[in-house]
C-alpha cells in the first residue's frame, strides 16, 4: 500500500514475519533485508470482500461471528465449543477451514480475545496484563504519550487510578482498557444471514389443472414482491418447486438481468419457460404443494413515474426482450459485448451472456475542431487487421499516403500516435498473440474523401527494423 511517497507493506505472511519482515514496513527496507522477497499490489475492495465470505464461512461453528477489519474475525463461541470436542478442537477445525495462516486466541469478552490474538501468543489464552498498550488501538498520539510516561503494558495501566488516567489521556483509553480487563460489556454486533425470500402454498385438495398452478404461483410471486419492496430490492433468480401427490417434484426456474418484482413479468417469464420443456408440465394426480424461492436478491431504487402518470420513465423493452430470448433459448446462446480487463482493442471484449449484465462502459470520446465529441475506437473492427502499404514523410511519423485492398488513398489528416505496448505479463511460451508482442503506433486517418481509418505501425524501429502498417478499424 502506499502510504505518503513510500510503499510499505500492509500484511506478510509467517516466513516474511520469521525473516524479520513486519507490516508498515518500507518495501525498500523489506528488500533490503529479502532481496528475494514476493510481493503483491494490495486490494482493500478483494480483502473486504474475502473477509465477508470468511465470515459467512464462519456461520458454520457459531450463529454469532463478526467480522473485526481488516484482516480479522470475532466469534462468539459461547454454548458451541462442546458440539465439536471442546475449544481447542473447535479452533483445530476453524483453523482447517481456512486454509491460511491465521492467529487465534480464547477470552472471557471479544476485545480481550482480539487483543490476545494480534498481541499475544498465538493460540492460548495468555495474561492479559502482560500485553502491550499497543494492544488497545489508541491513536497514535495516546499511545507516544503512554510510552513517555513509562506505561508500557496493559498491567502498568490497570494498576493505575481510571479517573488520572482519564484526566491525562482521555476517556476512550479508560474505556478501552475497562472493555479489555472485562469490566464493562464489549457487545458483538454479527452479521447475520439475510432471511430467505420465499413463499409456499399447501392444498387439502391436489391441483389437477396447470393454470390452477399458475394462479398459485402469480399469488405467491406478490407474496414475495412484497418481502422484496420492504427490502428495497428485486430478485434476479426465481425458482418453483412442485410437489405432486405422488412425492414427484418438478423444478421451474428463470433468470432476469435485472432485478425485478413485478408479478406479470416473472409469470410471463414462467409460461415462458413451461412452454420450452422438452418434458411436459404434468401434473399427474395433483400438486399437494408449490413452493417459491428467490435465492438471488439485489437491491433495486425505487422508479420515478412519467408525468402523465403509469409507465416508468426508464425504457424495459430492450431488457424485456433479452430476458424471454434467454429463458426460451437458453442463457447461452444470447450473448452481448461485456469489457474484458485489457488495454489490447481486439481483446477488449469478449462475448457473455447478455441476462449476466445490462451495464454498458461509457465510449471514450476526445473533442474534435468542430466542437463534436467524437469516438476514440471505431465501431468497426478488422479481425486480423488488414495489411496496408504506406508512404510516411518520415519514418516514424504519421503516414500521408496508403494503398488498401488496391486502391490508393490519400491522406488528408492525421492524429496520433497512440501508443500501445503489449502485455508482457501475460507472456506464454514466447507467444504475445498473432500479432506478437511488438509495441503499436495507432493513428487516426481521414483521407480527401472524408472516409476515416484507424491504423497502426506495428513495432518501433528499434524493435523490428522495417515494422508494417494495418488497417485496424473504420469509423461511421
Amino acid at each position: 500500500m502506499r502510504t505518503g511517497n513510500a510503499l510499505r507493506l500492509a500484511q506478510v505472511d509467517s516466513h516474511a514475519r520469521a525473516a524479520g519482515l513486519s507490516a508498515g514496513m518500507t518495501l525498500a527496507d523489506a528488500r533490503a533485508r529479502c532481496p528475494a522477497l514476493a510481493t503483491l499490489p494490495c486490494d482493500p475492495a478483494a480483502e473486504r470482500q474475502a473477509l465477508e465470505l470468511l465470515a459467512r464461512a464462519m456461520l458454520r461453528f457459531t450463529p454469532v461471528v463478526t467480522p473485526d477489519p481488516p484482516d480479522g474475525l470475532i466469534l462468539d463461541v459461547t454454548g458451541c465449543a462442546h458440539l465439536f470436542g471442546g475449544e481447542e478442537a473447535l479452533a483445530r477445525r476453524v483453523l482447517a477451514a481456512t486454509r491460511a495462516t491465521t492467529r487465534h486466541a480464547f477470552a472471557g469478552n471479544a476485545m480481550a480475545a482480539r487483543a490476545l490474538a494480534r498481541h499475544g501468543a498465538d493460540g492460548g489464552r495468555g495474561d492479559i496484563h502482560a500485553l502491550p498498550v499497543i494492544a488497545l488501538d489508541l491513536p497514535d498520539d495516546a499511545l507516544t504519550a503512554l510510552r513517555r510516561a513509562g506505561l508500557r503494558t496493559i498491567g502498568d495501566l490497570a494498576r493505575r487510578p481510571q479517573a488520572a488516567l482519564a484526566a491525562r489521556f482521555g476517556e476512550s483509553a479508560v474505556m478501552r482498557l475497562r472493555q479489555v480487563l472485562g469490566e464493562t460489556a464489549s457487545p458483538v454486533a454479527p452479521r447475520l444471514p439475510p432471511v430467505p425470500v420465499r413463499a409456499e402454498a399447501r392444498f387439502a385438495e391436489p391441483l389437477i389443472r396447470t393454470d390452477d398452478a399458475l394462479e398459485v404461483i402469480e399469488d405467491l410471486l406478490r407474496q414475495t414482491a412484497r418481502q422484496m419492496e420492504q427490502r428495497h430490492a428485486g430478485g434476479r433468480r426465481f425458482t418453483v418447486t412442485l410437489e405432486r401427490s405422488d412425492s414427484a417434484r418438478r423444478h421451474l426456474a428463470i433468470d432476469t438481468g435485472n432485478p425485478v418484482r413485478d408479478p406479470a413479468i416473472v409469470l410471463r417469464l414462467m409460461r415462458e419457460r413451461i412452454d420450452t420443456l422438452a418434458d411436459p408440465l404434468d401434473p399427474g394426480f395433483g400438486f399437494d404443494a408449490i413452493l417459491l424461492d428467490v435465492p438471488r436478491v439485489e437491491p433495486l431504487a425505487p422508479r420515478q413515474d412519467a408525468l402523465e402518470g403509469g409507465r416508468a420513465v426508464a425504457d424495459d423493452t430492450l431488457d424485456a426482450l433479452i430476458d424471454r430470448l434467454s429463458v426460451r433459448l437458453g442463457a447461452d446462446r444470447v450473448t452481448r459485448l461485456h469489457p474484458a480487463d485489457t488495454h489490447i482493442p481486439e481483446a477488449a471484449q469478449r462475448l457473455r451472456p447478455a441476462i449476466e449484465s445490462t451495464a454498458s462502459a461509457p465510449v471514450p470520446t476526445w473533442p474534435s475542431a468542430s466542437g463534436i465529441d467524437v469516438a476514440l475506437r471505431p465501431l468497426t473492427l478488422f479481425d486480423p487487421p488488414q495489411p496496408v502499404a504506406v508512404i510516411a514523410g518520415v519514418p516514424d511519423g504519421p503516414p500521408q499516403r496508403f494503398r488498401w485492398r488496391r486502391k490508393v488513398h490519400e491522406v488528408r489528416l492525421a492524429e496520433g500516435p497512440e501508443r500501445i505496448a503489449p502485455e508482457w505479463w501475460r507472456r506464454q511460451d514466447g507467444h504475445l498473440g498473432r500479432l506478437g508482442g511488438l509495441t503499436r503506433d495507432y493513428y487516426r486517418i481521414e483521407d480527401s474523401e472524408g472516409r476515416r481509418y484507424w491504423m497502426f505501425r506495428h513495432g518501433l524501429f528499434d524493435e523490428k527494423g522495417d515494422p508494417r502498417w494495418f488497417l485496424h478499424g473504420l469509423f461511421a
